[in-house]
Parts: structure tokens; C-alpha cells; sequence
């Protein structure tokens, strides 16, 4: 039986394989590819890569999906799909402890930082063995301009709070990355960037815009 578009549990991306728990996010960034698309990955707008879900899975739907897969050919996986994943952390965790015992695989989460506001608790210690490489999108070092592009339900707090999660979840994670997209700030605030992650202790990288 095909897999239903809505239902989109699993994509791969390069040789990662992507998890998509729940289209939920804290956010309304003006630049969302939610926007303009309505899936990403290798099949995109044209495939079977639909990520806009009827319901969130069911632990057991996530990993029927997972069984479905030749888990063999990625090197990966990554919590990161319509939504943002700390609105489903419960179920992530359970998923990626799940992972790993079955799959021996690192664990990614790509995430917007505000995981422990969105949970209302500092999440950050709950990272520790399940979870090994935490991406978060600074996309940019100024407060105002960061709560103008990401409109978060959180307003003024959710700059500094994905900062604290930074600074926290790096004591419970291998690696932890903060990143912008390139060409969509000037290099002066690269800069900025780059000297608020040094003083995090976490990575700053630059990322091209790709849809994943």
C-alpha cells in the first residue's frame, strides 16, 4: 500500500534519515519553507515528501516507519522535520532511545532553541546519552531582529532562551552547533554571531539555504 503524503513520517536527506513528529512549532518565521512548500528531501514538492501530518505518529507508527526503511544506507538521524521537535520532546526521546538500540545510529536534533520554553523546564540534561549533535538556528545576533524573523510565541524571551539552551544542552552533547544561513546577514553580524558562540563554548557555522 502507498504511503499517504499527509502521513510522512521518514524522509531521507543526503544520507541522513529524517524524522517528522509534529507540525507544531513556537514559531512564525517570515522566511519558513512551510511558506512556499508543502514537503522537502529527496522526492520535495513532487514526492512522497508531503510533511504536513493529519495527526502526530504514534510511538508505534514512527517506528513501523523506521521498520519500513533500509536503515543501512544512512549515517544518521535527525529530529527535524515540519516542526519544530522539542514540541514533541517526549516522543523524541522515546524515539531516539529506541533508535539507537535498534539501530546502533548518532542521533541529530535540528531545532529552533527554545525547547526547554516551549516544555516549560530546562530540558537540557534530558539530552544526555540519547542525543548526540544539537543544531540550533541563530539565524541572527541582534534580539529585535531575531524576534521580527521568527516571530516567537514567546516574544522578547525567546532570544535569550534559546541562548541559555545552547549554553546548557552543551554540557549533555557531544556537538552543538549554532548556525545562520549564508547571504542573509551582513559578514559584520557573522561576526557578532561567531563571538556569541565562542563565548557559548558551542560551533558557529555558516549553512548554505538548501530546503532541508
Amino acid at each position: 500500500m502507498a504511503r499517504l503524503k499527509a502521513e510522512t513520517i521518514v524522509y531521507p536527506v543526503h544520507k541522513g534519515l529524517y524524522v517528522n513528529l509534529t507540525n507544531r512549532c513556537s514559531c512564525a518565521c517570515t522566511f519558513c519553507i512551510r511558506n512556499s512548500a508543502s514537503g522537502v528531501g529527496e522526492d520535495g514538492e513532487g514526492g512522497n515528501n508531503v510533511l504536513w501530518l493529519e495527526h502526530e505518529p504514534s510511538f508505534e507508527e514512527v517506528m513501523a516507519a523506521f521498520d519500513a526503511e533500509d536503515m543501512s544506507r544512512y549515517e544518521e538521524v535527525v529530529f527535524c522535520g515540519y516542526g519544530e521537535p522539542t514540541c514533541a520532546f517526549e516522543m523524541l526521546k522515546r524515539v531516539a532511545v529506541e533508535v539507537k538500540k535498534r539501530y546502533g545510529l548518532p542521533i541529530r536534533v535540528n531545532t529552533n532553541g527554545q525547547g526547554s520554553l516551549i516544555c516549560g523546564r530546562d530540558i537540557a540534561p534530558e539530552f544526555e546519552g540519547i542525543v548526540d549533535a544539537v543544531s540550533i538556528s541563530l539565524n541572527t545576533p541582534n534580539a529585535e531582529e531575531y524576534q521580527r524573523i521568527v516571530r516567537s510565541r514567546f516574544g522578547e524571551a525567546a532570544f535569550q532562551g534559546m541562548l541559555d539552551f545552547a549554553r546548557e544542552v552543551k554540557n549533555y552533547v557531544p556537538s552543538v552547533t549554532m548556525t545562520t544561513v549564508e547571504t542573509t546577514i551582513t559578514h559584520e553580524e557573522e561576526a557578532v554571531c561567531q563571538k556569541i558562540c565562542d563565548e557559548l563554548g558551542v560551533t558557529y557555522r555558516i549553512r548554505a539555504w538548501v530546503n532541508s
